[in-house]
């Protein structure tokens, strides 16, 4: 999972760095690329499916 976590943060990382190149003057925040590279990561990931819970018998 961490290294999960960390492929993320790199495509975060990327994307804001890209979001920041293509801004016009005056460039705004790191925060505001790095929640909209976010944003748009989270949009683009595909749902995860939910099983049982770890301890409950499924039906």
């Amino acid at each position: 999972m961490e290294q999960e976590q960390t492929s993320q943060e790199e495509q975060i990382r990327t994307r804001a760095y890209y979001l920041w190149e293509q801004a016009e003057e005056p460039k705004g925040t790191p925060d505001e690329y790095w929640d909209q590279a976010r944003a748009d990561i989270e949009r683009e990931a595909p749902p995860v499916e939910s099983g049982p819970v770890s301890g409950e018998p499924s039906k």
